[in-house]
């Protein structure tokens, strides 16, 4: 997937930020449904035969802290809501869904959430194992860094082999941003998304953090590419600053990076459905 990036991935990504609380695209294809249930946000992607997206719906919410739903009511709601929104939109019936879930936590949380929302689940993967699966790498590393967490996976031959998660993600960034305001946290996390250029030099030490945390996980692995997904990616800098800690990697970070993991869940989903789609 590596040279197709331009090809394949970055297009799509395109397609799906400009599609983002938008009017659906036109599609006669077969259509399949993801779940991304974040700690900052909830995103679901609708995706024809060919992997497009055609309509994404996101909602910036505080229902999963961790990898935990602690909000199960609200998280509920919004798959809901979703779900009518793009059914009402693109005049089809969707009855499954894929989804995910952060490394090291119980994937049944997030099933828990689209059964109760009145979806099937057709597949839950963790988080990068989705993107590695998406991308289809070998010799590489994933790392997605969303709201709560960081997830690392390592893949050979298409195989994850490996997989972990530690507590440092967006979140973190916005107590970071809140502290050094002397703000709320619900004003850092609008802030930091409005205001990404000029908060840099406050974020990048929790930058830092997480990239020794990936270096600490990746360590003696030989792999030869990293790749970056999550919307806590999309902070100008992040891609100097990992660059500059694995200069002998080549480290990957799509435009648009926030929808990469709603992407990997909808197409994964598309692949394992086997004959289950929108109707």
């Amino acid at each position: 997937m590596a040279q197709d990036e331009q090809l394949w991935l970055a297009p799509r990504l395109q397609k799906a930020a400009e599609l983002c609380n938008q009017p659906p695209g036109q599609s006669d294809s077969p259509l399949w449904l993801g779940v991304d249930l974040g700690t900052c946000d909830v995103v679901s992607m609708v995706v024809d035969g060919e992997g497009e997206p055609v309509a994404v719906c996101l909602d910036w919410a505080d229902v999963v802290r961790d990898g935990i739903v602690w909000d199960f009511f609200g998280a509920v709601t919004l798959v809901r809501h979703h779900l009518d929104a793009l059914e009402q939109r693109l005049g089809r019936r969707f009855s499954h869904a894929a989804t995910s879930f952060p490394p090291g936590t119980d994937p049944r949380i997030s099933i828990n959430v689209l059964e109760s929302a009145g979806l099937e689940v057709s597949q839950v993967l963790d988080e990068p194992t989705a993107v590695a699966d998406l991308l289809r790498l070998d010799n590489a590393g994933v790392v997605d860094i969303g709201g709560g967490t960081t997830g690392i996976a390592i893949v050979r031959r298409g195989e994850v082999i490996y997989s972990a998660d530690e507590a440092t993600g967006g979140h973190h960034i916005s107590l970071t941003l809140a502290g050094n305001r002397r703000i709320s946290l619900e004003e850092a996390e609008r802030y930091k998304r409005s205001n990404a250029g000029e908060i840099w030099p406050v974020v990048k030490p929790v930058y830092e953090k997480m990239a020794e945390i990936v270096a600490r996980h990746i360590e003696g692995q030989g792999i030869a590419d990293l790749w970056l997904a999550g919307g806590a990616c999309m902070q100008p800098g992040v891609g100097e600053l990992f660059r500059k800690r694995f200069p002998q990697l080549r480290v990957h970070l799509p435009q648009h990076s926030l929808f990469m993991t709603p992407l990997a869940i909808a197409c994964g989903g598309k692949e394992k459905a086997e004959g289950i789609y929108a109707s």
